[in-house]
């Protein structure tokens, strides 16, 4: 497979990044996973405000020429891979760059280290359809969750968890509010209204939980920015969990308790379905183009 690094494209096999990189010594970098569909790249704009965001949150300065090049390097390693067809994700991590070990800055003009690579996505329609199960843990992580930073080692022993007790997804519980999942946005079914925890330092503001808030305009639902109480878990409806690489899934069973039920809802369906028809449609033009 063909990757990005630092202005080359080259062989993964030979792609290496120095011992003394801040991403490798701090986690300190920043990353984004953009789908993509025969070719083209889903929501792109949306992904490149939010990396935009992001190291500016974290104070890494990337040139501009850099990163107007990012989406034609992205959609150069999806052909040359080929991706061009069919579903598959763009991983990008920008680091603060190769420096001495030090906690502070190294000095301005350091260059990043930006990093690129395509691989397939196999869609999970199957556990979809089936409906998938999670469980409920508390919520440890630091206090700038919005900054979609490569430090997830509190996400990741929290996939863990979920992984060790069979469930598709661990949903975070902070102060007995439901933040978010482990690697997805959360959202409830209550009342025929749909809701998600407020955007805030607790959440990372999905792209795809972006783009769901206009669908539910479209299909003419309800929807509200509300704290959901771990304690509401049992009396909703439907539970459903979004992210890039597994679009809505209707969670099913939580800690062995069924919601609603016990069946994916017709909310997840209906939004599902509605965000497909997007992909397709926006994917298509862009391949025009």
């Amino acid at each position: 497979m063909t990757v990005y690094l630092n202005g080359a494209f080259v062989d993964r096999a030979a792609a290496t990044v120095s011992v003394d990189d801040r991403g490798f010594l701090f986690g300190d970098g920043i990353y984004e996973v953009t789908r993509a569909r025969d070719g083209a790249l889903f929501e792109w704009e949306r992904h490149l405000r939010r990396l935009d965001r992001g190291l500016a949150g974290v104070a890494i300065a990337l040139a501009a020429s850099v990163r107007d090049g990012l989406a034609e390097i992205s959609e150069r390693l999806l052909r040359e891979n080929g991706l061009d067809s069919g579903d598959a994700i763009v991983y990008l991590q920008i680091t603060r760059g190769v420096a001495p070990r030090t906690h502070y800055f190294p000095p301005p003009g350091t260059p990043p280290t930006v990093f690129l690579s395509a691989s397939r996505l196999t869609v999970p329609d199957e556990l979809r359809a089936r409906g998938a199960t999670a469980i409920a843990i508390p919520d440890i992580r630091w206090g700038r969750c919005d900054l979609k930073t490569v430090n997830l080692l509190p996400n990741v022993l929290a996939k863990q968890q979920a992984v060790a007790a069979g469930a598709f997804e661990a949903i975070l519980v902070k102060d007995g509010v439901v933040t978010e999942g482990a690697s997805s946005n959360v959202f409830v079914v209550k009342d025929g209204v749909l809701r998600t925890h407020p955007l805030g330092p607790h959440i990372l503001a999905g792209v795809t939980r972006d783009v769901l808030f206009e669908l539910v305009a479209e299909l003419g639902l309800s929807a509200n920015e509300a704290p959901v109480m771990a304690a509401e878990l049992p009396g909703v409806s439907e539970v459903l969990v979004t992210a890039t690489t597994a679009d809505v899934m209707p969670i099913v069973r939580i800690d062995g308790r069924p919601v609603g039920d016990g069946r994916p809802g017709p909310v997840a369906g209906a939004l599902h379905a509605a965000l497909r028809t997007r992909m397709e449609r926006q994917c298509a033009r862009a391949g025009v183009r």
